[in-house]
């Protein structure tokens, strides 16, 4: 009788198990790595297979699985599929995730307090090096933020669960007290202290997230951790803004709004921090979420290199036009002869929220991790097709500065949220693959910031943008930064478009490894019975 070894056909290949002995281990493997369903709850047939399960495991796939998971099989009824949710149920309830969800909502909105106030003002009565003040101190921030993100791919990669709203509460702290130097240096040997405060708060949303992968509900998690951000970057603003219109000095605005927003976030914080594990269908259904040293780390990228390029590639253009867009709003929204008060930049920010939560949140009804996955894929390219046609309109003038600002930024976060709440967490789910979404996010967000630092030295570097219908006379400097933003969103219509459609394709091609599968819904059953135990 042949034995299975490691050479010969592929693992994957059905002829490779064809003795009378091994059809039983064979249906086992097919149900769970190859055609994705596991029923184990009765049945002569599945009791046959659930005795030869340990047997095949142990003899020809332990050496394939991710270390420390068991050969054990699961006991009793357990969800019914690595690439399909069908939970049995769910020891979370709903109250307990909507409080989640309102958690980390007010979190991350509050951290919005301490970094994005400051874009309010202009600073407009300095130069340094030819180069204006305010887009020393947006450079510098990023500057900082990128920084993080780098670091926090090995941070929040390795980040045990219990350190987490801890590490939220000391990164916050360390940004005001950079708002707060801000305010008592004086400029430009302030911009120093901008950096500082993007580096302490480059990883927090990392943090947070860690409280909402890997659940069935992550998808509408992460749609309100997101919209948070974009509604407290208008919100923050119309702060700012109001501080200045109070008497507030630029210099002291930032810590200001800082020291209004501190409360509220140290009490969305303890709230985070009540937040119940993932409970067993959860675990099952989307894959158990490890913590990822450096090898294991670059050897999930690897798996999907050209994929994952690619995608973070698309996430890179979004970013920097989405940071454009949020930190020069003022600007902007002045080039499109457009008066605005402090209001305007919230209410623009909640019609782009209501539009994103809705598309994006919508996929947890996808139960299909596979479909999921490709469906959000397709949501990011209807976010391009959407900013296409809103050019146009604009060039034609069907639509006006309000309008153009809030479909411009629907197009942008949609791509944008899409890849924060789905399309990386339902690829670790169909792919079955050891890993969190926090790795995937932080390699993405590091790259996203550093073309982001790119185009604003470049946009500094070379001249101020010449009007050809007017004779060649320079534009205004709100003018030139509109033309830049116009040019640049159609080159990444363009761009992101067809890297879209190569993913789709190179996704296509790739199915769960039967080992993988196997190992994860086993360890699943495990992780789930134990989570349950210390859930309170």
């Amino acid at each position: 009788m042949r034995q299975p070894d490691d050479t010969g056909p592929d693992d994957t290949d059905p002829q490779r198990f064809q003795t009378p002995a091994l059809r039983p281990s064979l249906k086992t493997a097919n149900l769970i790595g190859l055609k994705g369903r596991l029923n184990l709850r009765s049945g002569k047939k599945g009791a046959r297979s659930t005795q030869a399960f340990p047997k095949l495991v142990t003899s020809h796939w332990k050496p394939l699985m991710p270390a420390g998971l068991t050969t054990r099989p699961p006991k009793g009824p357990t969800a019914s599929d690595p690439t399909l949710s069908e939970p049995l149920g769910t020891s979370v309830s709903r109250g307990a995730m909507l409080a989640t969800v309102a958690a980390a909502f007010g979190t991350y909105f509050c951290v919005y307090g301490f970094r994005k106030p400051f874009t309010a003002g202009s600073f407009s009565d300095s130069l340094w090096l030819r180069i204006e003040f305010k887009d020393w101190l947006v450079i510098s921030q990023v500057l900082g933020y990128m920084t993080s993100k780098f670091i926090g791919i090995k941070v929040i990669a390795e980040m045990p669960p219990r350190g987490r709203a801890r590490g939220i509460v000391t990164l916050v702290l360390g940004a005001q007290l950079a708002l707060l130097a801000f305010a008592w240096l004086p400029r430009p040997m302030n911009v120093i202290c901008l950096f500082a405060n993007g580096l302490a708060l480059g990883m927090i949303f990392g943090l947070v997230l860690g409280f909402l992968e890997g659940r069935r509900c992550t998808e509408a998690l992460a749609a309100g951790l997101c919209t948070s951000f974009i509604v407290a970057d208008g919100v923050t603003k119309s702060v700012g803004a109001w501080l200045l219109d109070i008497g507030i000095s630029e210099a002291w605005m930032p810590a200001a709004a800082g020291g209004l927003f501190l409360p509220p976030l140290l009490l969305s914080v303890w709230a985070l921090s009540l937040s119940p594990p993932p409970d067993q269908g959860d675990l099952v259904a989307r894959s158990v979420r490890n913590p990822l040293n450096r090898q294991e780390r670059w050897s999930l990228y690897g798996r999907y290199a050209f994929g994952l390029t690619v995608l973070v590639a698309v996430y890179l253009m979004v970013t920097v036009l989405r940071s454009l867009r949020a930190d020069f709003a003022p600007q902007l929204w002045s080039g499109l002869a457009v008066d605005v008060s402090p209001g305007a930049y919230t209410r623009s920010e909640l019609w782009v929220a209501l539009g994103v939560i809705a598309l994006n949140g919508g996929a947890i009804f996808i139960l299909n991790n596979r479909r999921a996955f490709f469906v959000s894929l397709f949501t990011c390219m209807t976010g391009f097709v959407l900013m296409a046609a809103t050019l146009l309109s604009w060039r034609t003038g069907l639509i006006g500065g309000f309008t153009f600002m809030v479909l411009i930024g629907l197009g942008l976060y949609l791509p944008y949220v899409a890849i924060h709440t789905t399309v990386f967490e339902r690829l670790l789910a169909m792919t079955r693959e050891r890993g969190n979404l926090g790795f995937l996010m932080y390699v993405a967000d590091a790259f996203g910031y550093l073309g982001y630092v790119g185009v604003m030295i470049s946009r500094n570097l070379f001249g101020p943008v010449t009007n050809a219908a007017g004779g060649g006379e320079p534009l205004t400097r709100d003018e030139s930064l509109l033309a830049f933003f116009l040019t640049a969103c159609w080159l990444a219509v363009g761009i992101c478009g067809v890297g879209l459609i190569a993913a789709t394709i190179y996704f296509a091609g790739k199915r769960p490894r039967p080992a993988v599968a196997m190992a994860t819904t086993v360890a699943a059953s495990d992780a789930g019975r134990e989570a349950i135990k210390r859930s309170p």
